[in-house]
């Protein structure tokens, strides 16, 4: 069984950055796909990025377009997702997931999904 493990998450003011970090075992990583989810209190759960396995396919959520970086190191067995110019609404817990997505979609299907990181944002 795969377990994505997430890691970087914490407490940053309004305006600051985070960088998340997703790891998996190495086969697995580096042939799926990769989202990353949130989810804050009482809320659906929402995608904010996705990135090919080799990388040369990136997808945004409109809301973080811009301010989150999505990249891969295949090297490393490990995804990143940057976080710039965090906002109050950008807290939530972050989600990674892995797979291997349908044609025409970035979105899934997500087979491994880990147990997410929380990211708080303070004014």
């Amino acid at each position: 069984q795969v377990q994505p493990v997430e890691s970087g998450g914490g407490l940053v003011q309004a305006g600051g950055s985070l960088r998340l970090s997703c790891a998996a075992s190495g086969r697995t990583f580096s042939t799926a796909d990769m989202g990353w989810f949130r989810q804050a209190p009482g809320e659906e759960r929402e995608f904010v990025a996705a990135i090919s396995w080799a990388g040369t396919i990136t997808d945004y959520a409109e809301s973080v377009k811009g301010r989150f970086t999505i990249s891969r190191d295949n090297a490393k067995n490990t995804g990143y997702l940057q976080m710039d110019s965090l906002r109050l609404e950008d807290t939530a817990v972050y989600v990674c997931a892995l797979g291997n997505w349908r044609t025409g979609t970035t979105r899934g299907p997500y087979d491994y999904w880990g147990q997410g990181t929380q990211v708080t944002v303070s004014s």
